[in-house]
């Protein structure tokens, strides 16, 4: 933990750095190739859609000493449906079949009643009209954009324009692959999916806004110097910030991997799948995106600029001129695109300098 706590300092204090900006190609590529995929799998297998959904039954049965796959035959035969069969805690079984109406519940209900050998007053049974689950999505999608545009409105007060369109980029690229995910997996979705994926929302932000405070700071009259271009101070921000996004992203991730892992695998609790699955995959892609597509966004949309243009073109000659003459370079601990990391030597020769 020392070792990584001194790294964190080395990384802040730009004594060592990984070029991420200037191999943004790389990850600009692999992204949109999850996303296609992510995309592809969408339209091929869609998505598992829940019994809130698609209306249907819920039948929740007493301990019963029946396997999952033997109820679930059962339930299929019953109802000609296909069925989704759990098996919770106490040793009770839940059973989900779709597209139920109320008389044909009644008769899978006493079906089933037979086949487990239960009295058919212990079975629980709930309809589920499919107009309810609209009603989820419907609100589901006014919350995702009622969040986004005050996440878009908010970043452009905060920072600005181009910080809030990458941090909406980064915001869709990490929702597309969550549930791009759900479809390569068939992982049902469900309410407990839908929570998930608006819980997401916060924390695929999170990092993306701590690197661009940095940023932020780091850029304050950036065109009164001629040490470094936008990019390499946004380099910069990234690995100042680095660690402090891998510490978060791993503390947050541990709990959700128990209860995907652990609560959904072994216990076999089935909304813990659904809503920990979201998580999990949603709070990696939002580390992700941060490091690798929300900040050399930023980057490349600055360099658009007139007055980045012209800095960037102060910085190369004054850096050409330097060479030529044999003197030693302003930018001590340059992160262009030919050095992808910077040795202790050229951080102690750049706090010389700024010490100067």
């Amino acid at each position: 933990m020392s070792k990584l706590g001194n790294l964190g300092a080395r990384l802040h204090r730009g004594e060592v750095g990984y070029d991420f900006i200037g191999k943004r190609k790389i990850w600009y590529g692999l992204s949109i190739l999850i996303t296609i995929t992510a995309i592809v799998a969408l339209a091929v297998r869609g998505l598992n859609m829940g019994i809130e959904f698609q209306g249907g039954a819920v039948f929740t049965t007493p301990k019963t000493d029946v396997s999952v796959s033997q109820a679930q035959t059962y339930a299929e035969e019953a109802s000609g449906h296909d069925a989704i069969v759990q098996q919770l805690g106490n040793g009770s079984l839940r059973i989900q079949v779709g597209g139920l109406d109320t008389d044909k519940s009644d008769q899978v209900r006493a079906e089933l009643a037979k086949d487990l050998n239960v009295p058919e007053s212990k079975i629980a049974a709930e309809l589920v009209g499919p107009s309810w689950g609209e009603q989820i999505a419907t609100k589901a999608w006014t919350g995702l954009g009622v969040f986004m545009i005050l996440v878009v409105i908010y970043l452009a007060i905060a920072f600005e324009w181009r910080m809030a369109v990458a941090a909406l980029v980064a915001l869709i690229h990490d929702l597309t692959i969550t549930v791009g995910i759900y479809s390569l997996v068939g992982f049902e979705v469900t309410v407990g999916t839908v929570i998930g994926l608006l819980t997401i929302l916060g924390y695929s932000l999170y990092d993306t806004v701590v690197v661009f405070d940095s940023l932020k700071e780091q850029t304050k009259d950036i065109t009164k110097q001629t040490r470094y271009t936008y990019s390499e101070l946004a380099n910069r921000s990234i690995n100042g910030t680095l660690v402090r996004s891998i510490n978060t992203t791993v503390v947050a991730l541990l709990p959700v991997a128990g209860l995907l892992f652990i609560g959904g695998g072994v216990l076999g609790a089935g909304m813990l799948n659904d809503i920990s699955l979201s998580l999990f995959v949603g709070l990696a892609a939002g580390a992700y995106s941060s490091i690798f597509i929300a900040t050399p966004l930023v980057a490349d949309l600055k360099e658009r600029e007139p007055s980045i243009k012209a800095l960037r073109k102060r910085v190369l000659a004054k850096r050409a001129s330097a060479a030529a003459k044999g003197e030693s370079l302003d930018a001590a601990d340059d992160l262009s695109s030919e050095a992808a990391v910077v040795g202790p030597r050229a951080g102690r020769r750049g706090t010389q300098e700024h010490r100067g």
